[in-house]
């Protein structure tokens, strides 16, 4: 979460011409400039993993005399719905300059750069400084946070790793995937956080524990071997925050995951006190009004669209009257669970207020494209919320006790529905 990060002071330095960094992440904004991992002495040397304003991954080290070391890849990290998997595989003592620091993005090594300068052969780098490190910051801008989640964080000392030591090809998809439990040597520095949770414990058996340095380190059951659904920041005119599962504003809120079959349930806590929105409920990607909040004034009255008003009805495929009315109201801080059928001979999405079912409306199909969960504001009135597809939270809170789920694929508020799953890339396979 923005303005959260983990810092750590080492009691004595470790080997700084030959260490490994790995580190999964996932974005929750683009364009913007926003460090992840960095060190500093205390005042401007540093060593600082960056995500530049273009998207692109840059690796740079600052020294009083210059930057020495500065990469800048040439790809864009753009994907705000997938895990990035980033390897730094650094030894200086090399002979040839390109040798001395390596970078691997989701298994592959990355050879063309826009900008390349590599440090001098037995450079000492500010990494395994006896000063602060940082996890989601660059301690030397108080205002430079990483938005977004990060897992299995892992720092080698003193031996130079390649991406195959914490990640593998899978044999069946082609897909790159998490080697959940690495077998490395760590050295004196070494350290593996955040690993299948949100614990700042060192899993190396070095002790070298973090601490909390400032705002909330929320958990999530996202992770880089299930990826859950956020809010996808394309949507347009929505605030988002928390992860992209906060939500505010007048706007369309999209889902990064889409689905043309399968049972899938998810949970929205309203948090604003208007009569009408949020609306809650589908829309199928390519529809009219999917993409531009402008224009009808109910998001269900976009052709293949599904929605709940606050005040109780229901407006459903393109039509300009409801299709249900006299419904239990929504209010603040009330939870909405929606369960969308679309296996069924009949296809069916529910609305449950606080757990109980209120209403059952078929769904008719006149386009073959797939659906996302779809949030829905206009006019005067905003909308505010947050979703909960899995991850077990509202926003940095918890939820209160956990309900039953029968496919054992994410963490609701209520029970899921019997037969029903978190839409997640676990849940789009089931």
């Amino acid at each position: 979460m923005a303005n959260t990060y983990l810092t750590k002071t080492f009691g004595s330095a470790g080997n700084r011409k030959t260490f490994t960094i790995s580190a999964w992440i996932k974005r929750a904004s683009l364009s913007v400039s926003q460090a992840f991992i960095s060190s500093n002495n205390g005042s401007s040397d540093e060593l600082v993993f960056r995500l530049s304003s273009n998207d692109e991954f840059r690796l740079y080290n600052y020294q009083t005399s210059g930057t020495n070391l500065n990469l800048q890849t040439s790809q864009f990290l753009r994907d705000t719905s997938a895990w990035y998997h980033i390897v730094v595989q650094t030894d200086t003592t090399q002979a040839t300059a390109s040798d001395r620091v390596k970078i691997y993005l989701n298994g592959s090594q990355i050879t063309s750069f826009s900008s390349a300068t590599y440090p001098s052969q037995n450079t000492d780098l500010n990494w395994n400084m006896n000063n602060s490190h940082f996890i989601g910051f660059q301690g030397t801008n108080s205002n430079d946070y990483f938005n977004g989640s990060m897992a299995h964080i892992n720092n080698i000392d003193g031996t130079a790793y390649d991406a195959t030591a914490f990640g593998s090809t899978d044999s069946t998809t082609g897909e790159w995937k998490i080697n959940t439990s690495p077998s490395v040597t760590y050295g004196t520095n070494g350290f593996f956080i955040l690993k299948d949770g949100n614990s700042v414990t060192d899993q190396s058996g070095n002790s070298n524990n973090f601490t909390v340095g400032g705002g909330t380190l929320t958990n999530t059951e996202d992770s880089p071997s299930n990826v859950f659904a956020t809010g996808n920041p394309l949507s347009s005119n929505v605030t988002m925050s928390n992860g992209n599962l906060t939500f505010s504003g007048t706007y369309n809120f999209k889902s990064t995951l889409a689905f043309s079959k399968g049972k899938y349930y998810a949970e929205c806590k309203v948090t604003n006190s208007n009569t009408y929105n949020p609306q809650l409920g589908i829309g199928q990607v390519g529809s009219a009004n999917i993409d531009n909040p402008a224009g009808t004034g109910y998001a269900g009255n976009t052709p293949n669209s599904y929605h709940y008003e606050r005040d109780g009805i229901i407006f459903a495929n393109g039509s300009s009257t409801p299709t249900q009315t006299g419904l239990t109201t929504i209010a603040q801080n009330d939870i909405v669970g929606i369960a969308v059928d679309l296996d069924s001979a009949t296809k069916t999405i529910k609305w449950y207020i606080n757990g109980t079912l209120s209403a059952t409306q078929n769904i008719t199909e006149t386009a073959s494209e797939p659906y996302v969960f779809w949030t829905y504001a206009s006019g005067s009135q905003a909308g505010e919320g947050s979703w909960n597809f899995g991850n077990g939270f509202f926003g940095t809170t918890a939820v209160a006790s956990a309900g039953t789920n029968a496919s054992g694929n994410g963490i609701f508020e209520f029970d899921c529905p019997v037969g029903y799953t978190a839409l997640s890339t676990k849940g789009l396979n089931l």
